[in-house]
């Protein structure tokens, strides 16, 4: 209680601190409070009241944000249907059925999976979820898809990458910082953190390394993979909102990752010689009796969980990953279709670009066969087209005057193509 008279108009009525010893004085009728009590007296009240703060809660501590929880994913998931699904992929992804049509059922199963719990219907059941594990070369959509998905069905997504995580003790990040990274794309809301979607890529790179000589650890390898067990099976994980080891002193939040879609990819290079070995055939050569049954030139569309374990990928993280996809080599067909028909077509972006300037770009077929063809040859996927696009179009880019632009028009053939390929360093790549 403030009694009058006994409290000097330079100095906080509840702590007694001076004006020179604060930074801020709020003065009222018959008292003054300074910053750091006025935080003592906000936390005291929503810690009783239960009322969020900021971006986070009562319990977390966090008190940053724009005064209340990000309404963006706090609306119950529907589960939409594997055909409906897969139309939505067909508009940003290019080729992979089989991969589009596969990952369609087990999202769409996760959710139903959700919805079943949600209900809180007294069942002997227990649905168990099943996370997603992508296997392809680089390129070839793993990570698009992902995102695809998470943006058709509005929930948390968040991508992270494998190859930054250490064995807990060691210089790098630990594994609960991917639910850290979960957590910022909600703005620390848990309840939909733990409806989200995480896409785990370079997994391989994680992998187990084997007759290795060092004397030291496998910290990045068969130590991360340890760390992520429990993770990817459902647990209750303490997780530091800012990072672990940078800020010490911060309060944990408590993610429950039971109903958290894992989506782990990587490209696996070498895989082949595994899937060859174990259906008894050889990546090069010919063998007459098995030319029929087995399609050489794509072997990844064999691949099981035996192949993953023996690349590297300890046994009990394969087994928590028990939906594999395999996604195909991108063809010249393909590529082509890649480059004009999604709906954010690399040749849809150029134009955008040029038409800002005021100018309708235009590509023949013939030029679209020739960047398709070179994208092929030098293996670099679907991302090799916008390199082998800005090298053909950088000089048009820069002044698309002096290249010949006629009545607001420039048009781009094999030959004008090949000529500003053939002067770029790209043009150096050799097939691998």
């Amino acid at each position: 209680m403030i009694k009058k008279g006994k409290t000097s108009q330079n100095n906080c009525s509840f702590c007694g601190r001076g004006k020179d010893d604060v930074m801020i004085l709020i003065s009222g009728m018959d008292a003054q409070i300074c910053e750091s009590c006025t935080e003592k007296a906000a936390e005291m009240v929503h810690h009783h009241l239960g009322t969020p703060v900021g971006g986070g809660t009562a319990e977390t501590g966090n008190y940053e944000g724009d005064g209340g929880y990000s309404t963006k994913y706090r609306s119950k998931v529907k589960p939409v249907q594997p055909a409906e699904m897969k139309a939505f992929l067909d508009k940003y992804v290019i080729g992979q059925d089989d991969a589009k049509r596969i990952l369609s059922v087990a999202v769409y199963n996760h959710y139903k999976r959700l919805q079943y719990i949600e209900s809180g219907v007294q069942n002997e059941v227990e649905i168990e979820k099943s996370n997603v594990l992508f296997v392809g070369q680089t390129g070839t959509g793993k990570t698009l898809m992902a995102k695809t998905i998470a943006k058709q069905l509005n929930v948390p997504f968040t991508i992270v990458d494998a190859t930054v995580f250490t064995e807990a003790g060691y210089v790098g990040e630990d594994v609960e910082s991917i639910l850290a990274r979960l957590l910022q794309v909600c703005d620390y809301d848990v309840e939909a953190a733990e409806r989200g979607i995480v896409y785990i890529d370079e997994i391989d790179k994680i992998a187990r390394k084997q007759d290795n000589p060092s004397i030291t650890r496998d910290v990045s390898g068969e130590g991360v993979q340890q760390g992520m067990l429990k993770m990817l099976e459902g647990a209750e994980v303490l997780v530091p909102p800012q990072g672990g080891r940078k800020h010490p002193e911060q309060k944990m939040l408590k993610v429950n990752t039971q109903n958290i879609l894992f989506i782990c990819g990587g490209a696996f290079d070498g895989i082949e010689k595994n899937i060859a070995r174990r259906v008894n055939t050889q990546v090069i050569g010919y063998n007459k009796q098995q030319t029929e049954k087995i399609d050489k030139e794509n072997l990844l569309q064999y691949v099981s969980h035996q192949d993953v374990k023996s690349f590297g990928l300890i046994p009990e993280l394969v087994g928590r990953l028990p939906v594999i996809v395999h996604l195909d080599p991108l063809d010249t067909e393909t590529l082509r279709e890649i480059l004009t028909k999604p709906q954010n077509a690399l040749l849809k972006q150029y134009q955008q670009l040029f038409t800002m300037e005021g100018i309708q770009l235009e590509l023949t077929e013939d030029a679209v066969e020739f960047i398709a063809e070179k994208a092929l040859e030098y293996k670099l996927g679907a991302r090799g087209l916008r390199s082998l696009c800005e090298a053909i179009l950088t000089d048009a880019m820069f002044d698309v005057r002096a290249e010949g632009a006629k009545d607001n028009k420039f048009i781009v053939d094999r030959a004008y193509s090949e000529e500003k390929l053939s002067k770029s360093r790209i043009s150096k790549l050799k097939a691998a």
